[in-house]
């Protein structure tokens, strides 16, 4: 009873680390405080002083009103009783209202969900009325007269979208922390491109575009950039002086910068030699999941037809970006933390907004699915299974064969083989020297020499 008693206290402190992380050491306690009285008297009067005052002559303005207020009281109680998740800096409000948005953005999507497509085509008009001017035709197209390669149209390709992909693919590293996965989802996600193309126009790519400038410079630099950046905040030193503690108005002023930097860096091992299938598998549905939320935005704007510049797309980019890094660092540790037996709630969050994304597209895009050729799905499906499964067992067996090759000093003479399944059973190498000592002394005894 006592066992199962601590067990769950361990797991409780384990899902709270990931969940609600706490703040450790707290230097100005003003800022660390709930004012939730203060909080609530204070919005209460914002309520009655808009509500009654404001101009109510415009339908418009009025919706516009009600959800900037719903939004308002919302953040507040996020604030006051939301988790903040893993993270800590700038502050956990900040991460407590990111996951009250995460829930404002499901329950919008949940909405939609249940509208015909006209109506949720409709929502959008009245969001920006500027959206009837356009048509998806009007994309730019990548594809054409791909064997008239010259400076001036590689330049072209060079467009804002391409630096997109260079932040985007930064930011991943910086949240993946792994070449290996990295690679392998920047890859992947071509062939996704090269599947999908007969739905979505802009995925017909030139070859040179889609092997040169987005696999190796894009992407390829922009995952290179993201490690390096892994790699400065491993090598730091995390000491924390509070701002108190600090004399000087320019070290006061670099200790408030230096608060949206992280608290602290992990150092990420999603692959191991001894990982178990659970964990095997659990990287490999992140990297299909992976592509999964990528197709969710090109489906989205292509269906409800939006230019891909527009406030709405860069805007759900961003958010989803930022509500994605406690994702990732939750569902690592409950990838590769033995003792966190649930799941954190951001995560949970972002997993239902990816799937509810998905029937979204399915349900509002009959017509274009209705020219999938199935054929190609389905390849897809098998390739994105095939290389997700070869590209993980390939980077634990890699790292086994790194391990092995760092702890023995390289020579195959001197490695020592364990027998499956024996913890308690010497190595091979320990048995032949036991051997050859009894050896030595058997001589030692027929030339009359004692020890």
């Amino acid at each position: 009873m006592k066992n199962s008693n601590k067990n769950f206290e361990s797991y409780s402190a384990n899902f709270k680390e990931i969940n609600e992380c706490a703040v450790d050491d707290i230097s100005l306690e003003l800022f660390y405080k709930p004012h939730s009285i203060a909080l609530l008297l204070t919005s209460i009067a914002g309520v009655i002083y808009f509500s009654f005052v404001r101009d109510e002559s415009s339908v418009d303005d009025n919706i516009w009103a009600g959800l900037l207020c719903i939004i308002f009281f919302l953040l507040i109680i996020s604030v006051l009783s939301f988790p903040n998740g893993p993270f800590t800096r700038p502050h956990p409000a900040v991460w407590r209202m990111v996951f009250g948005l995460s829930i404002l953005y499901l329950l919008a999507l949940l909405f939609l969900l249940f509208q015909d497509y006209k109506t949720a085509r409709g929502i959008f008009l009245w969001i920006d009325p500027k959206l009837k001017n356009f048509h998806i035709d009007m994309d730019k197209a990548y594809g054409v007269n791909c064997s008239d390669i010259n400076a001036e149209k590689i330049w072209a390709h060079l467009d804002v979208f391409a630096l997109g992909h260079f932040l985007g693919w930064a930011f991943k590293a910086v949240l993946v922390r792994h070449c290996g996965i990295l690679w392998a989802m920047s890859i992947m996600w071509e062939v996704t491109e090269i599947a999908f193309a007969h739905l979505l126009p802009n995925f017909i790519e030139c070859w040179w575009d889609a092997l040169i400038l987005d696999i190796l410079l894009c992407n390829g630099i922009g995952i290179w950039v993201g490690l390096k950046i892994c790699n400065c905040l491993e090598m730091r030193e995390y000491k924390w002086v509070s701002i108190r503690d600090i004399r000087s108005t320019t070290g006061k002023l670099k200790r408030a910068v230096l608060q949206f930097t992280p608290v602290s860096w992990t150092h990420v091992r999603w692959l191991d030699p001894n990982s178990t299938y659970m964990r095997f598998f659990a990287v490999c549905q992140m990297v299909i999941f992976w592509q999964i939320s990528e197709l969710n935005t090109f489906f989205l704007k292509h269906i409800f037809e939006m230019p891909p510049s527009h406030p709405i797309v860069v805007g759900r980019l961003m958010f989803l970006g930022i509500m994605v890094a406690p994702s990732a660092r939750q569902y690592y540790s409950y990838v590769t933390d033995s003792q966190c037996k649930r799941l954190g709630s951001q995560c949970w969050v972002y997993g239902a907004v990816m799937l509810t994304e998905s029937l979204l597209c399915i349900k509002n895009g009959k017509t274009l699915f209705g020219q999938t050729q199935a054929l190609n799905i389905i390849l897809w499906v098998l390739v994105m299974l095939l290389l997700s499964v070869l590209c993980v067992y390939g980077f634990v067996a890699w790292q086994w064969y790194f391990n092995v090759e760092k702890s023995e000093g390289s020579p195959a003479q001197n490695r020592k083989f364990y027998p499956l399944n024996s913890e308690n059973v010497e190595p091979v190498s320990s048995l032949s020297k036991s051997n050859e000592d009894l050896r030595q002394r058997s001589r030692n005894l027929s030339n009359g020499k004692f020890n």
